[in-house]
């Protein structure tokens, strides 16, 4: 099975305000930094599935993310429609989408893990192949 990641977001209920949760180490791929060399697979490879006999369901991905941020459960909502597949140096990595389901995103547990909620425009500072997967969730995001 592929390496993974997932972006991890919050889209406000009545602004449609959409923040990203930047970790610790300064990108947004929970939960560890993309290889130097990653590089996004094009839109027509990522549409096809065929080649990809196992993947990981991204409700699993969404409590691991939970735990690893000492969530509860249900503090994370997978977005099944969004994988997107990364070729790296070691082999392919899938990316997935989870959103926080509370009405405000939880500032100060970010604060405490070393985080921040970031808008978009906020992230023109990460490696190329994190900022095309960032506008590809955005699009997702906002439909």
């Amino acid at each position: 099975m592929a390496e993974t990641r997932v972006i991890l977001y919050h889209k406000h209920h009545t602004s449609a305000r959409t923040r990203f949760l930047k970790l610790e180490y300064g990108g947004v791929c929970g939960f560890g930094p993309l290889p130097q060399l990653a590089q996004l697979w094009s839109d027509e490879r990522n549409c096809a599935d065929e080649d990809q006999k196992v993947v990981m369901h991204p409700g699993a991905l969404a409590g691991q993310a939970e735990q690893a941020l000492g969530l509860p459960s249900g503090a994370l909502e997978a977005q099944g429609g969004f994988r997107l597949g990364v070729d790296a140096p070691g082999g392919e990595i899938q990316v997935y989408l989870a959103r926080f389901t509370a009405i405000d995103p939880p500032f100060e547990l970010a604060q405490q893990q070393g985080a921040a909620f970031v808008d978009l425009t906020q992230t023109r500072t990460l490696p190329p192949v994190e900022l095309e997967m960032l506008r590809k969730a955005y699009e997702y995001i906002l439909g």
